[in-house]
C-alpha cells in the first residue's frame, strides 16, 4: 500500500518561532504560553492552510480536540465549504456527547461535505483536563466507555435500529434516520493496553506518535497481535512534525532556531506539567529526551525538541527533502501507510513538505494520489 500524507490545522493559533504557543502545555495553570498567538485561528487563516494543503496534494488534515482550541467539528465543517477535496480528520472525545448523537452528526457531516469526514478518537490522557469537560472517569474506565461508544456508533451507521446495554451506555431503539453513504474511517492511538484493545476491536487505523523505528515496530507488533485476536486487520499511521529544507544544514539550523526563544525554566515547567499526565504515550515521548537539550536527535533525522515544551506528538523529521523522504520510507517498511505531519508555521511548512518531500515520494513511486470524492 502506498504512503498517504495528511497535514495538521493549528486551531489554537499558529506561530513562526514559538513551539509552545497553542499546545497542551500552554493551557495548564502553571505556564503562561496561552496568550495571544501571532496568527489567531480564524476561519480565514485556518482555511488558507486547508486550501494550501489541498492544492499541494495532502489527503486530509487533522483538527485537534482540547479545552484550549476551537471545536473540531464546527470549524472543520466550515472549512469543507472553502475546500473541494481535502478530508478532515476530526479529533473527538467519546462520552462528551451521546453515541447516538455523534453517529447522527457524522452522518450529516458526510452529506454536507461529500464524504470527507474521518474521526480521530481521543479518550483523554489527562484527568485534570477531562474534568474540565465534566468527565470524572478514570483512564481505564474511559477506554471501556470508548469501546461501548464505538460499538454503538458503528452499528448505527449500518442503518438498523440498535439496542445496547453495557456498563457505560444503554440505548433502546437508537437509530440514525439517514445513515451515511460512506461510514467515516476511525483512527485511534495510544500506548496502554486499553488503547490497543479498543483500537484492535473498533478502529480502522491505529496511530502512533513518532518514536524511533525500533520502538514503533515493537508497538505495531502488539497492535497486530491484538487485532488478530479480535479477528480484524488494521491500517497503521504515525503523527510527526517535519522540518524539511533543501539541505540538511538548513533544516537543523531551523530546528535550533525554534528552541532559541525558550529558556531552561520554561522547559523545566513544561516537563513538570507533562510528567503529570496519565498518558503512557506522553511518558514515552518524555523518555526520548528526559528534559535534556543536548541529545535531541534520538534516531537519524528524528528530533525530540518539540516535546520539550509541547504535549502530545513531540518529535520531528529533520533534514533535507531527500532525508525526510528516506525516513518516511523507513517507517513505511514497518507497515505505516498514513503520515500526519505538521510544522511551524503550518502554512509555510505545508509548502516546504508539499513542494520538497511530496515530489520526492512521488518520484520513488511511494505516494498515493488523493482520493476522488463524491460531490455534495
Amino acid at each position: 500500500m502506498p504512503v498517504t500524507l495528511h497535514w495538521f490545522l493549528p486551531t489554537t493559533g499558529d506561530s513562526r518561532t514559538d513551539l509552545s504557543k497553542g499546545n497542551a502545555v500552554g493551557a495548564r495553570k502553571h505556564l503562561d504560553f496561552s496568550g495571544a498567538s501571532e496568527r489567531p485561528p480564524s476561519v480565514g487563516y485556518i482555511g488558507q492552510i486547508a486550501r494550501s494543503a489541498e492544492q499541494l496534494g495532502f489527503d486530509a488534515a487533522l483538527t485537534p480536540t482540547s479545552s484550549w482550541c476551537e471545536d473540531a467539528w464546527v470549524l472543520s465543517a466550515a472549512l469543507t465549504q472553502v475546500t473541494e477535496r481535502l478530508r478532515y480528520l476530526v479529533a473527538f472525545r467519546p462520552g462528551l456527547v451521546s453515541p447516538t448523537l455523534a453517529a447522527q452528526m457524522a452522518a450529516t457531516y458526510q452529506r454536507v461535505s461529500g464524504n470527507r469526514l474521518l474521526l480521530n478518537v481521543v479518550t483523554g490522557g489527562d484527568d485534570v483536563e477531562q474534568r474540565r469537560f465534566g468527565d470524572f472517569l478514570s483512564k481505564e474506565e474511559r477506554y471501556e466507555r470508548a469501546g461501548e461508544y464505538l460499538a454503538i456508533v458503528r452499528e448505527l451507521w449500518k442503518g438498523e435500529p440498535v439496542d445496547f446495554s453495557g456498563k457505560h451506555y444503554s440505548v433502546e431503539g437508537a437509530h440514525v434516520p439517514n445513515p451515511p453513504e460512506l461510514a467515516p474511517g476511525i483512527y485511534l492511538g495510544g500506548s496502554s493496553p486499553g488503547a490497543l484493545d479498543v483500537a484492535a476491536r473498533y478502529a480502522d487505523v491505529y496511530l502512533t506518535w513518532g518514536e524511533p523505528p525500533a520502538q514503533v515496530a515493537e508497538k505495531l507488533d502488539r497492535v497486530r497481535a491484538a487485532a488478530e485476536r479480535a479477528g480484524r486487520e488494521l491500517r497503521y499511521g504515525i503523527r510527526l512534525h517535519a522540518i524539511s529544507r533543501d539541505t540538511a544544514e538548513e533544516a537543523w539550523a531551523e530546528a535550533d532556531k525554534l528552541l532559541e526563544g525558550i529558556d531552561a525554566d520554561a522547559i523545566e515547567r513544561a516537563q513538570a506539567t507533562l510528567r503529570a499526565s496519565q498518558s503512557e504515550g506522553q511518558a514515552r515521548m518524555i523518555a526520548l529526551h528526559n528534559g535534556r537539550t543536548d541529545a535531541l536527535e534520538v534516531s537519524p533525522n528524528l528530533w525530540a525538541g518539540v516535546g520539550l515544551v509541547r504535549g502530545g506528538a513531540g518529535t520531528a523529521l529533520v533534514g533535507s527533502h531527500e532525508q525526510v523522504a528516506d525516513r518516511i520510507a523507513e517507517y513505511h517498511e514497518l507497515g505505516l501507510d498514513e503520515f500526519v505531519l505538521s510544522g511551524y508555521p503550518h502554512l509555510e511548512e505545508a509548502y516546504r513538505v508539499g513542494e520538497g518531500v511530496i515530489p520526492e515520494l512521488r518520484r520513488r513511486g511511494l505516494l498515493a494520489e488523493p482520493q476522488a470524492l463524491a460531490s455534495v
